[in-house]
């Protein structure tokens, strides 16, 4: 408080901070008592309470202050003074006599430790009272593993898959290496990447008989499959992706018509369904608000307009779709 004439401290566990006002009579270490040794920084505001208030330190760690110079009430003077402080710290730790100090200070703690507290007294385990800490006789048991720990690495994990190549519709052997930021595929032969994307894009993925769809961003998706159709490279896989993505298991849908013809839901152009007819057949399959359709009638929504999606589903005798939920709070992945 400005108004005050006497000297305001403030203590930093072994550091002496000290503000001094323009009246107040010289900083002198011998007037403060402590049970550690301190480090001083002395502070002397000038003119204060008015729109030119500033501040000049005394203390011998960097960064050095020029003569007379002084620094403005801002928020560069408190880095400027916090700076101090941590050279300070570092200071005094390489400093021989507070090492040999603290050291003495740890040993005799401990001295009125042990000649307080430790008893020669045996503890009866027997005891109720402290048959809380019995151990005799009785074997530290061991946690069981979890199984399947690796699953949660921080590293790539990778199976054997093989890759359809749209251009030449040829199987290309790769390996699939899921990290916990990325999901890549790497050309076994020529160990080229084929194709990669970061774990927050994927939104979703489905698997039947050892084919995968991996969805991401707004709907894209790149096919793959396990070796030899492999259930437990399967399992796997999807157990993976649930650790490390936020994307979700798709769901195949066979979309009903009502008498009208009408098939009870509205989508918006990016395929994320907005309001669905309750209890209708569509609501009987599993739709909901905030559901993304990636597929439609095995065409993919990313490739179609919101005209050509509105006409696909209302031509299309037999309506099937690819669905991903939305998030627990509802929103569409994205």
């Amino acid at each position: 408080d400005p108004s005050e004439s006497q000297t305001v401290y403030t203590t930093f566990r072994d550091f002496q901070l000290t503000f001094h006002e323009p009246d107040a009579p010289r900083f002198n270490p011998e007037n403060i008592r402590s049970h550690c040794q301190g480090v001083f920084i002395t502070v002397r505001v000038h003119q204060p309470c008015t729109q030119h208030t500033c501040y000049r330190g005394i203390p011998p760690f960097g960064p050095s202050i020029p003569p007379g110079w002084m620094l403005p009430a801002s928020s560069a003077f408190r880095d400027f003074l916090l700076t101090k402080i941590i050279n300070a710290t570092h200071a005094t730790c390489k400093s021989e006599s507070f090492v040999t100090m603290a050291t003495c200070a740890r040993q005799e703690q401990l001295k009125r430790l042990v000649e307080t507290f430790v008893t020669l007294t045996p503890l009866d385990c027997s005891n109720v009272r402290f048959s809380f800490i019995s151990l005799v006789g009785k074997k530290k048991e061991r946690l069981a593993p979890q199984p399947q720990a690796y699953l949660h690495s921080a590293g790539a994990l990778t199976w054997s898959v093989t890759v359809q190549d749209p251009s030449s519709s040829a199987a290309v052997a790769c390996q699939l290496a899921i990290s916990s930021s990325l999901v890549v595929l790497i050309e076994e032969v020529g160990r080229k990447v084929v194709f990669n994307c970061f774990c927050r894009d994927v939104i979703g993925w489905s698997a039947a008989h050892g084919s995968f769809k991996l969805f991401y961003q707004h709907g894209l998706c790149v096919a793959f499959s396990t070796r030899d159709g492999r259930w437990e490279d399967s399992q796997e896989i999807t157990q993976r992706l649930q650790l490390v993505t936020q994307g979700g298991t798709a769901a195949n849908m066979t979309l009903r018509r009502n008498r009208l013809g009408q098939l009870g839901f509205h989508i918006n152009s990016e395929g994320v369904v907005a309001d669905v007819e309750a209890h209708g057949f569509a609501w009987q399959a599993g739709l909901r608000p905030g559901c993304r359709l990636v597929e439609i009638c095995l065409v993919a929504v990313v490739t179609l307009s919101h005209e050509q999606m509105i006409e696909l589903l209302r031509t299309s005798r037999n309506v099937t779709a690819v669905v991903l939920p939305p998030h627990g709070d509802g929103t569409p992945r994205r």
